[in-house]
């Protein structure tokens, strides 16, 4: 089944009680300790979250503003969230115009022991380290390969740059 096919409520019915114990979890500690530079909007929905990413200081996206959208899965957090940019996504040798990331920890490197503000952590740093505004080179192609609502997950990564 892919995403684009689940209904918000069926998404709902298919997390497991450790996911939402887990969820509920780090919904509490993202309200007390929040990540810096990032802004979870309000939503009912526990399994979809929505999250402001503000670049950090010093870096070429000072300032400026993206949204995540972090999918949970129904065996979270033994499964890794889905996580995309929604649009308009950043200008980054590692982030495709349709949101989709190539970041390991989101696909092969991912640990139970991660959790929501792990990943944008993650990604603030992968933001901040880039020195270029700029599509990876395949990125045409890339997202002309994923239609139909392709998730991210789908796709066999190759990572092979870690100075970005």
């Amino acid at each position: 089944m892919t995403s684009s096919s689940s209904t918000t409520s069926s998404r709902k019915l298919a997390l497991s009680k450790i996911a939402c114990n887990r969820l509920q979890k780090e919904l509490v500690e993202w309200q007390v300790n929040p990540p810096s530079g990032f802004k979870r909007k309000d939503s009912d929905d526990i399994q979809r979250w929505v999250i402001e990413v503000i670049g950090a200081p010093g870096t070429i996206y000072a300032n400026e503003i993206y949204k995540l959208q972090v999918d949970f899965p129904e065996n979270y957090p033994m499964e890794a969230p889905q996580v995309i940019f929604l649009n308009p996504a950043p200008l980054h040798p590692h982030i495709y115009s349709n949101g989709h990331i190539c970041l390991d920890i989101l696909y092969d490197s991912w640990s139970p022991a991660m959790t929501v503000s792990s990943i944008c952590i993650s990604i603030l740093s992968m933001l901040s380290s880039s020195t270029v505004k700029q599509r990876p080179e395949d990125n045409d192609r890339y997202v002309r390969n994923c239609k139909n609502g392709r998730s991210p997950k789908e796709t066999r990564w190759w990572f092979h740059d870690d100075k970005v």
